[in-house]
């Protein structure tokens, strides 16, 4: 292939031009034959011939043609006829014969271009090639944050740390290598490769969005590694769906398929206590005679918007977990701006409720193997860790009294969500209610911190219960589902946003 700014050059094996009853070959099988995009008069050609100088080349206006691959190595260029044409046909047929796959996927990635009147200036992507025009995902998206975003994941020692997660690597490994047979021969699409150890073994690599990037053939399965803190933090679950609209054949497979969000109750006085305290800096009436005590009641408030990321005992749970299923292969990009869950639990012990911890699994659904990763407290810790939204007034609930709330998230352009969270318990004839608004983009990283609990709340009965030990019922009337352990011989009642 040759390329200058106003042209652009292949090496074909033949062209043959397509008749009602075979094919003919249009040139001398003894010299080569070339195919050229190029400029002429402001409108792009496609044209077909020897050399530059000879006399004896096909032309095709390129916004009135189409090209269909036939094989491999094989694709058929068909020109419109005049819309002057009372009967709209086609004027004219060729066949193309490349000499290999790889330059025929070439060929296409520059032919689309071509039509756009895309310029490229520097060699084409085999496989994909990048828009030029501004995306959605500059649109939704605060320019600073997606700079910072890129810049993070851009740099190996946070690539290092996910790689170093096995639970998380282990599990991605496992699930494409117990089911083979789903890879085996596939088109496969790595969204997000990070260090592209989902894809070190596809010959080629696409750069760029996936709201912008332009595939020759649609993909058998999508792998991507969406999650984020909550499931849904860093919004590339968005992404994800994205490219499975405009990449993914129809019954085609996503690794993973199916994320859930799990929420259930906790009750923890040592880290209620640790964040109310550092509001007590600003009680201070005499600072360098300064009164600090005007600004406690925003300091106190700031320090409670922050979702604590940490990992905790699940002895600390009261209740049994619900759970939120998001279906990757059907939920809609738009259902992901906005998150609403109802939430309701019954207690299993007398206590104070200090807020609602947050976990999430997904499923690598495979043909062969279902394969779950779960952040759950209590197993393998893994670099998401869990998450806790304090509340900062606790609630007094005693044992079976029933818990209820709202769990809302709202989208935002710094690629991450504001939480709204209330919980109200009814005690005798009075109503407790407690809200918080959190910054999802702004958590507090508390994995240092030591876990130490006190003997009395080790005899606490408040264990992560196993739901199949409770008459629940599986679904309430709001959507929400019970948590079920994500084994992969259980079916999985899925509810989709």
């Amino acid at each position: 292939m040759e390329e200058n700014k106003k042209q652009q050059q292949f090496l074909v094996l033949s062209v043959s031009e397509l008749t009602s009853s075979s094919s003919t070959s249009l040139f001398a099988k003894t010299e080569p034959v070339f195919a050229r995009f190029g400029l002429e008069s402001g409108s792009t050609e496609l044209r077909f011939g020897p050399d530059t100088d000879s006399s004896d080349v096909i032309v095709f206006n390129l916004p009135t043609c189409q090209l269909f691959k036939v094989g491999p190595a094989e694709s058929l260029c068909i020109s419109e006829a005049s819309e002057a044409n009372k009967e709209k046909t086609y004027s004219r047929g060729i066949s193309i014969q490349f000499r290999n796959e790889e330059e025929s996927r070439t060929f296409h990635c520059a032919f689309e271009q071509w039509k756009k009147e895309v310029v490229v200036q520097e060699c084409p992507l085999i496989n994909g090639a990048v828009s030029t025009s501004k995306s959605k995902f500059d649109d939704k998206i605060e320019a600073s944050s997606a700079k910072m975003y890129f810049h993070y994941y851009g740099q190996l020692l946070h690539q290092q740390n996910m790689l170093q997660d096995f639970v998380r690597t282990g599990t991605y490994y496992s699930a494409v290598i117990e089911n083979r047979a789903d890879f085996l021969g596939r088109v496969v699409v790595d969204v997000g490769a990070g260090s592209g150890i989902l894809s070190l073994f596809a010959a080629q690599v696409i750069k760029g969005k996936v709201e912008d990037v332009e595939l020759p053939e649609k993909a058998d399965i999508l792998i991507s590694e969406p999650m984020g803190t909550l499931l849904v933090n860093e919004r590339m679950l968005e992404s994800y769906v994205i490219a499975r609209d405009r990449f993914l054949v129809q019954n085609g497979k996503m690794f993973p398929g199916v994320g859930r969000i799990h929420m259930a109750p906790f009750s923890d006085e040592f880290l209620y206590m640790e964040i109310a305290n550092k509001a007590t800096f600003w009680q201070q009436q005499n600072y360098f005679g300064v009164d600090l005590t005007a600004l406690h009641g925003s300091a106190y408030q700031g320090y409670f918007s922050q979702p604590v990321v940490d990992a905790f005992d699940p002895r600390l749970l009261v209740a049994p977990a619900v759970s939120h299923v998001i279906n990757f292969s059907s939920v809609k990009e738009e259902d992901l701006y906005e998150i609403d869950i109802p939430l309701r639990f019954l207690s299993t012990v007398s206590t104070r409720i200090h807020g609602l911890a947050c976990w999430f699994d997904v499923l690598f659904n495979g043909s062969t193997v279902q394969r779950w990763l779960t952040t759950a407290p209590g197993a393998p810790t893994t670099h998401w860790y869990q998450l806790r939204c304090v509340l900062p007034q606790p609630l007094y609930v005693m044992p079976g009294q029933e818990i209820t709330g709202r769990l809302h998230l709202v989208a935002h352009k710094a690629q991450s969500y504001t939480i709204y969270l209330t919980l109200s318990a009814l005690v005798g004839d009075m109503l407790q209610t407690s809200s918080v608004k959190l910054d999802l983009k702004e958590p507090y990283y508390r994995m240092s911190q030591p876990q130490a609990y006190s003997s009395a709340q080790d005899q606490q009965p408040n264990q992560l219960l196993q739901t199949q030990d409770m008459q629940f019922p599986s679904r309430d009337e709001d959507g929400s589902v019970l948590m079920q352990p994500p084994s992969p011989t259980s079916g999985l009642e899925l509810h989709s946003l």
